[in-house]
C-alpha cells in the first residue's frame, strides 16, 4: 500500500475513534494555552490539568503573570518538574505578549518562536488550536513514537525530523486533528510500555503489527 493511501486510511480510522480532536489540555485564555503547554513538557497533561486551576486562580490575568514574582509561580508550578525554568519562562513569556504583541499570542511560526519558552511544538499547537492554521504538526512524544511505529516516519527519536516528514504526507487541513487524535491513541490504546495492538483500529495499517 503507498504511503499516501496508508496515510487517508490512518487518518479515517483515527477520525471514527476519536472524533473529538481536542487538545487534552485546558485553558480558557489564548495565554493559559501557551503556559499550560510549556508546563506540558515533560510531564502529563493530566498533572498539569491538575495544577493550572490554582495557579490561574492565583494569577487571574496576563498582567498578573507578567508582574508576578517567579519565586511564587515556581511554587505553584513545582510538581510539574523543572519548575524554575517553566516559571521564569511563564513570566517572561507574559511580559513578552503585554510589551511586543499587545496582550495577545501571536499567530505565526516566526514571532512564536520569540517568546521565551516557546519551541516548534508549542507554537504549532497554538497555531493549530487558536488559529486553526493548516499544516500545524504537533510532534510530542505520543507521535514521534506511534508514526515511527505506523511507518509514517522513518522512526526518527527528533521532532524537528518527524515535523517534516509529516509535513510531506499530512494534508495541511487534517495535520493538528490528527496530531491530537494520535495523543488519544497513544494513551488508550497504543501505550508506550504495552500497546494492545489486538484493540488498535490501526493495526492494518501498522508496519510494526505487521512486522515490516
Amino acid at each position: 500500500m503507498e504511503i499516501a493511501t496508508r496515510t487517508a486510511h490512518i487518518i479515517e480510522a483515527l477520525r471514527l475513534a476519536y472524533p473529538d480532536a481536542v487538545c487534552a489540555l485546558r485553558a480558557e485564555k489564548d495565554y493559559e494555552l501557551m503556559i499550560s503547554v510549556r508546563l506540558s513538557a515533560q510531564c502529563t497533561d493530566e498533572r498539569v490539568n491538575q495544577i493550572t486551576p490554582a495557579l490561574f486562580a492565583r494569577f487571574p490575568t496576563l498582567e498578573a503573570f507578567a508582574q508576578a514574582d517567579v519565586a511564587v509561580v515556581e511554587e505553584y508550578v513545582r510538581s510539574c518538574g523543572f519548575y524554575k525554568h517553566k516559571a521564569r519562562d511563564i513570566v517572561l513569556a507574559c511580559q513578552t505578549l503585554l510589551r511586543d504583541y499587545g496582550g495577545r499570542v501571536p499567530d505565526t511560526m516566526e514571532e512564536l518562536l520569540k517568546i521565551p519558552g516557546v519551541g516548534r511544538k508549542t507554537a504549532n499547537l497554538l497555531l493549530g488550536d487558536l488559529y486553526r492554521v493548516p499544516g500545524s504538526v504537533v510532534c510530542d512524544t505520543h507521535c514521534i513514537r506511534i508514526c515511527g511505529k505506523l511507518g509514517l516516519t522513518d522512526g526518527t527519536k527528533d521532532p524537528a525530523k518527524a515535523e517534516q516528514q509529516l509535513r510531506r504526507i499530512l494534508p495541511p487541513e487534517e495535520s493538528s486533528d490528527f496530531c491530537h487524535r494520535i495523543v488519544l491513541h497513544g494513551r488508550a490504546v497504543c501505550t508506550a510500555r504495552k500497546p494492545n495492538c489486538a484493540a488498535c483500529t490501526l493495526a492494518p495499517y501498522c508496519r510494526f503489527f505487521q512486522g515490516e
